[in-house]
């Protein structure tokens, strides 16, 4: 059974940092690249950052660059998010997301990120 566990999420303050971490199961977690979206209110699920491949091409949304930074261990299935000068713009449900480079997609739940000013 294929699943994507989210966590990390919570209240911070503007300006201030927190870490997600995604821990996936049941696919063979290197194969696959790996991203955080996010959907914050009233608005479209929006890419906030991707790793490809595995040699380690990163793309980010233009929102969060130089304040985000993804990572990955393969050896624990699991791939990170780093949110640093959090603003409450960053407020959103982030979604882990996986893809075999073709017609496999998984989701995580999400876990819901709150900036306060």
């Amino acid at each position: 059974q294929v699943r994507l566990e989210e966590s990390g999420g919570g209240v911070v303050h503007a300006g201030g940092s927190l870490r997600l971490s995604c821990t996936a199961s049941g696919f063979v977690f290197s194969g696959y690249a790996m991203s955080w979206y996010r959907q914050r209110p009233g608005q479209k699920r929006e890419l906030v950052a991707g790793l490809r491949r595995a040699d380690g091409e990163i793309e980010y949304g233009d929102a969060v660059k130089g304040r985000f930074t993804i990572d990955r261990d393969d050896a624990q299935n699991t791939v990170y998010l780093e949110m640093k000068a959090l603003k409450s713009d960053d407020t959103a449900v982030y979604y882990c997301h996986a893809w075999n480079y073709g017609p496999l997609i998984y989701w995580g739940q999400g876990t819901q990120v709150t900036v306060s000013e």
